[in-house]
């Protein structure tokens, strides 16, 4: 499992996540969903690596990656919080821009990591945010915001159990 990629703990500021990293090419930056952590995209991070430099995080909270105290506000477990974490880790990466996949929870963190870092995210996928209503409204408002980001929504139907 991610056979050729490093583990490592970064040190973002106000959290150390776990990431997993490896492949050449452009950075594209893979959020996992709740309950799960970066070992989701087990299968897809080896073969993107051919072609792009996978980053897999635990985002803060889940897995590996510390806990930090929250607050009244929860404001450290906040997708911002969460958003900030990334481009921190991707700045500390060597990645200036990237891209970024979320799926289920890490794809409210990559909506709001788009609004919060327009210049930075060059595209976005969202999936399964929710429902396929809130994962287009996700992507339109990040480009709306300025974020240089091809878009793509995908979607399951729980009823039927197919993708969009």
């Amino acid at each position: 499992m991610f056979d050729g990629f490093a583990l490592e703990r970064i040190d973002v500021g106000e959290a150390e996540l776990r990431v997993r990293h490896g492949g050449a090419g452009p950075p594209i930056l893979l959020l996992h969903g709740h309950p799960r952590t970066h070992a989701t995209w087990h299968r897809v991070a080896p073969l993107l690596a051919g072609r792009f430099t996978v980053v897999c995080p635990d985002l803060r909270g889940y897995g590996e990656s510390s806990k930090p105290e929250t607050t009244a506000d929860h404001a450290p477990y906040s997708k911002r919080a969460m958003a900030a974490d990334c481009a921190e880790l991707m700045r500390r990466l060597g990645h200036e821009q990237f891209a970024v996949v979320g799926h289920d929870r890490g794809a409210h963190v990559a909506h709001r990591l788009a609004l919060d870092y327009p210049e930075r995210v060059t595209k976005l996928v969202v999936m399964d945010a929710e429902n396929e209503r809130a994962g287009r409204r996700y992507a339109a408002s990040a480009v709306s915001r300025g974020c240089n980001a091809a878009t793509t929504v995908a979607s399951s139907d729980s009823a039927s159990g197919t993708a969009e």
